[in-house]
């Protein structure tokens, strides 16, 4: 069975980036997806199109295709005084961060006195991406799976 749209899709991956550094991976629990539904990004859902049980393969992912480009306006400055009840700021640090566009993980990214710069962009922004791919299972999404927009089961969305 060939990987399409409303099938569950199940596969292990090493994430790496240009220089080869991993930066994520399945580890022996592979990831289900619902194909066609957005539920991984678009770089590499558009790769696995066609995809047979035990195919490997290395999708290679632009950045823009990935978590997108690096967002200036979500790099901002902010009083240390936003970050009360912590004790000692340190760079690297993540926060949630509640905006009008709702929650979201910011990193410190300097330190300066009492201004903290805060980045909203993914970690993986402006990344290009490297999976190496091995598909471990496609099956037909059931009717609650399409109407859901994403797989149940093991290693599917869990509520």
């Amino acid at each position: 069975m060939e990987i399409s749209d409303n099938k569950v899709v199940l596969f292990e991956y090493v994430l790496t980036n240009k220089a080869g550094e991993k930066l994520d991976a399945s580890d022996g629990q592979p990831l289900a997806y619902l194909h066609g539904h957005a539920n991984i990004i678009s770089g590499l859902e558009s790769q696995m199109v066609g995809k047979k049980v035990g195919d490997k393969f290395t999708a290679e992912v632009a950045a823009k295709d990935g978590y997108g480009e690096v967002q200036e306006e979500l790099i901002q400055t902010v009083p240390n005084s936003m970050f009360q009840g912590v004790e000692t700021l340190e760079v690297g640090m993540r926060f949630e961060a509640q905006s009008e566009y709702g929650t979201h993980s910011v990193e410190i990214i300097k330190i300066e006195g009492d201004e903290v710069t805060v980045d909203g962009n993914h970690p993986l922004a402006g990344v290009d991406l490297s999976f190496e791919v091995e598909v471990t299972g496609v099956r037909e999404a059931t009717d609650e799976e399409i109407e859901h927009g994403h797989a149940h089961g093991p290693g599917g969305h869990h509520h």
